[in-house]
């Protein structure tokens, strides 16, 4: 499994694009595992999002897509500021009530 972790602080009323643009990523895209938004304690504006695909192939497929940067520019109208992107491989994913996943190495 591959994802990303973005960082970013939205304008004052971007909390529903945000979840507008999350709940896009998990309808019908190829790959797609989980996403999941948290909102900081410290500053509310402050959001972080973590997104997890089949593998690093889906992932590049879906950042790459003309969907996906249509997303995109929506979502860059309601954040003050650069997303921080932290890139990776899963190392374990699930959760209490499923079976926790290690990926193959």
């Amino acid at each position: 499994m591959f994802g990303t972790v973005a960082k970013m602080r939205l304008k004052p009323g971007g909390e529903t694009m945000l979840m507008a643009w999350s709940q896009a990523l998990m309808g019908n895209i190829k790959g797609h595992v989980s996403s999941t938004v948290y909102r900081s304690t410290e500053d509310p504006l402050v959001m972080y999002l973590t997104v997890v695909f089949e593998d690093e192939a889906s992932y590049r497929a879906n950042a790459e897509s003309p969907q996906q940067h249509r997303r995109w520019q929506q979502m860059q109208s309601v954040v003050d500021g650069e997303i921080e992107w932290s890139d990776g491989h899963v190392l374990m994913h699930g959760t209490p009530a499923a079976s926790w996943v290690r990926p193959k190495s």
